[in-house]
Formats: C-alpha cells, sequence, structure tokens
C-alpha cells in the first residue's frame, strides 16, 4: 500500500525544501515525479534545481523536454509519468487520491503559512485516510523534519 507523507512546510518554499528530499530519493534507488499546481511553477523549480547546492547534482528533465523516461526526476504540471517514478512529490495539493496507488511513497508539501493551504491538506488527509493509505505527518523544524505520532 502507498505511503503519503503530508509535509508541513514552516521555514521554506517547496523550492528550497525539495532538494534535500529529492537527493534522499536518488540515494534510495528511486525515480521520482514531481507535479505542480502551473507550468510556471514547473519553470521555475527546474530553475531551482539546477541552481541547488546541496546536493549539488538533481538530474532532471521537465514537460516539453528531451528524453523522459532517461530522467530519474520528472517535473509536471499534468499527470504525466513518463520516468517510470515511484515516488510523487504534489506541490499545493495538486492530484487526487485515488491515482496515488501506483507510487510506493508519495510525498504532499504544503505550506503552512497559508491557512487555505493547510485547510485544504486536512481534507486530502481525510480523503487518503478513508482510502485506506499509510500516512504520515512531518512537521518542519528549525533543522530537519519532526514525524508527528
Amino acid at each position: 500500500m502507498t505511503e503519503i507523507g503530508f509535509y508541513h512546510l514552516t521555514r521554506s518554499t517547496p523550492e528550497q525544501a525539495l532538494p534535500a528530499l529529492l537527493g534522499r530519493t536518488l540515494d534510495t534507488g528511486a525515480r521520482a515525479v514531481v507535479r505542480c499546481a502551473s507550468a510556471e511553477q514547473v519553470r521555475a523549480l527546474d530553475a531551482a534545481l539546477w541552481r541547488s547546492t546541496d546536493p549539488v547534482w538533481l538530474p532532471h528533465g521537465a514537460s516539453g523536454g528531451p528524453s523522459p523516461g532517461r530522467q530519474p526526476i520528472w517535473l509536471t504540471a499534468g499527470d504525466d509519468v513518463p520516468n517510470g517514478a515511484t515516488f510523487a512529490f504534489l506541490l499545493s495539493g495538486v492530484g487526487e487520491v485515488a491515482a496515488l496507488d501506483g507510487f510506493a511513497r508519495v510525498f504532499d508539501l504544503f505550506d503552512g503559512g497559508e491557512e487555505a493551504q493547510v485547510a485544504a491538506a486536512r481534507t486530502r488527509w481525510t480523503a487518503a485516510k478513508a482510502a485506506g493509505f499509510t500516512l504520515a505527518y512531518w512537521q518542519q523544524q528549525q533543522r530537519g523534519w519532526k514525524r508527528a505520532r
């Protein structure tokens, strides 16, 4: 069963938090798809990943780019998964709960400073729980993440 982790951002943006999470994903040998809310968000994240210094190298491609099947990280504003990703990262609550069961892990990142995003994450949590997914809640700390029980 898919594990969905809800990542409550309290001190950074998704563009700042994702490099470390994606780096750990690649370290496990997994591939990732990052679902963005818009084409503009895809472009911004693409630029942010190329500028990443920790980790230094995050090989990735984006919708409309070359060789999508060869990319270990794929950025998209759609539902495409051309790289066979087993990990999905959802930004701003993108994606339907029912479409997540094909992934081993899902990372749902949301901005804790935006009440609308927090409320939407609570709704997604309730839907995922009702659908029988394994759930985890992670809150960003001054250094790293803390899992709430």
